[in-house]
């Protein structure tokens, strides 16, 4: 779990800082920085799988080692913040907490990024409460430098060493099994790659649910729900996880969902279908509400459940009736606590179901017109908030724009 995140000169973003709980809702007005935040996220993850600075930004193609990578919104040209003064670099730092044995170990991983050059400006890694490696006292590199140096706090006696690395990608994945770096303090920095790898964007597209799945069954489906069906199949094998999805999908179709199950194609290929009153609805013939939904709910059911999730927009194509549901769904799952849940919404209605509690980790994207910079507060921390949300729906306060004009 990341539970705290810090992004300088990052697209809309001079200087934010976010606090993270188990389930974390954004809310705000279009172009209000959700999505943005969003794509800090993806550069994270982007660094945990081992990525070049162009391939984070700007995108990878397929390999015969990994899958197409989509690279952020805007590519490399629109990364750093374009507000009164154009900046040239940006940073991100992630801060969270791991259990080793039977303690648990705070971590905190920062990076500054050149997108024009391609390259890291400064990075460093804590774990523990101590220094693992920071290139601030060590680089000295120069401008075009192929080479970042960093500080390695190797524990031993004598100065602390300097270690070259490769700096077009970022230091985290490449410290692992470098020359000269104990094996313990390079699987710290492996486990912290991990926890940044480890997230998954679902972002359901209708028209890729309505098909057949490439795979005969996964234990994770595509960012835009590839090989839903797939898991959709996985799921039913399993008596208990096709109850628990079942029950989920009833919930959103009441009275109507008799099973859930999958059809076969020319080869074996499963898709999706409902069963209802006794009669087949394929994936096809159902509408893109109920298909989106089915998605997001089997994303929990995954057999390989990833440590962080993003979701933009839960409410899409969800009747207003039924919105206090896709909050329950995300809210039963959080509370598991094996997955952090990060989620945008635009509906009055999901702010409307929220408990007080919730209040510190659901969270107010704002964009001044005038300086073009987005700001993100959480709404216990907005001026004059618990006075006015005692008296008020959140739902009404959002919809009538009392949370922008607040403040």
């Amino acid at each position: 779990m990341i539970n705290r995140l810090a992004v300088k000169g990052f697209k809309s973003f001079r200087d934010v800082t976010v606090h993270l709980g188990g389930l974390n809702l954004f809310v705000g007005t279009n172009a209000s920085g959700k999505s943005n935040f969003f794509d800090a996220l993806r550069v994270l993850q982007g660094i945990g799988n081992g990525f070049t600075v162009s391939e984070i930004l700007d995108g990878k193609p397929r390999s015969a080692t990994s899958e197409v990578w989509e690279g952020i919104r805007g590519g490399s040209a629109k990364a750093c913040f374009e507000g009164a003064d154009q900046l040239e670099t940006f940073s991100i730092t992630a801060a969270g907490r791991l259990s080793v044995g039977k303690a648990t170990r705070r971590w905190e991983y920062s990076v500054s990024v050149s997108p024009s050059r391609s390259h890291v400006e400064r990075e460093s890694l804590e774990y523990g409460g101590r220094s693992i490696y920071d290139s601030r006292y060590a680089d000295r590199g120069g401008v075009g430098s192929p080479v970042l140096k960093v500080e390695y706090q190797h524990g031993g006696r004598g100065r602390p060493r300097h270690l070259p690395f490769e700096r077009s990608r970022p230091v985290l994945r490449q410290f692992e099994g470098a020359n000269r770096v104990e094996s313990q303090h390079g699987a710290f920095a492996a486990r912290v790659a991990n926890v940044l790898a480890d997230m998954q964007r679902v972002d359901p597209a209708p028209t890729i649910l309505r098909d057949y799945a490439q795979a005969g069954q996964v234990a994770r489906m595509g960012e835009h729900g590839e090989n839903f069906a797939a898991l959709v199949r996985g799921i039913c094998a399993d008596p208990d996880a096709e109850a628990g999805y079942l029950e989920w999908l009833r919930e959103l179709r009441p009275a109507e969902v008799d099973s859930v199950a999958t059809l076969s194609g020319a080869v074996g290929e499963p898709l999706f279908m409902l069963r209802e009153g006794g009669r087949e609805f394929p994936a096809p013939v159902l509408s893109d509400g109920t298909l989106r939904f089915a998605a997001i709910a089997a994303a929990f059911f995954q057999p390989d459940m990833p440590r962080i999730m993003t979701i933009e927009e839960i409410e899409n194509g969800i009747h207003a009736s039924r919105t206090r549901l896709i909050l329950e769904l995300l809210r039963a799952n959080a509370e598991a606590g094996s997955t952090q849940i990060l989620a945008t919404t635009h509906s009055p209605a999901v702010l409307a179901w929220l408990e007080p509690p919730e209040y510190a980790t659901t969270h107010l994207c704002r964009r001044d017109q005038d300086t073009g910079e987005a700001t993100i507060t959480r709404l216990r921390d907005v001026p004059g908030f618990g006075d006015v949300a005692r008296d008020h729906s959140l739902g009404d306060l959002f919809t009538e724009g009392w949370l922008e004009a607040s403040w």
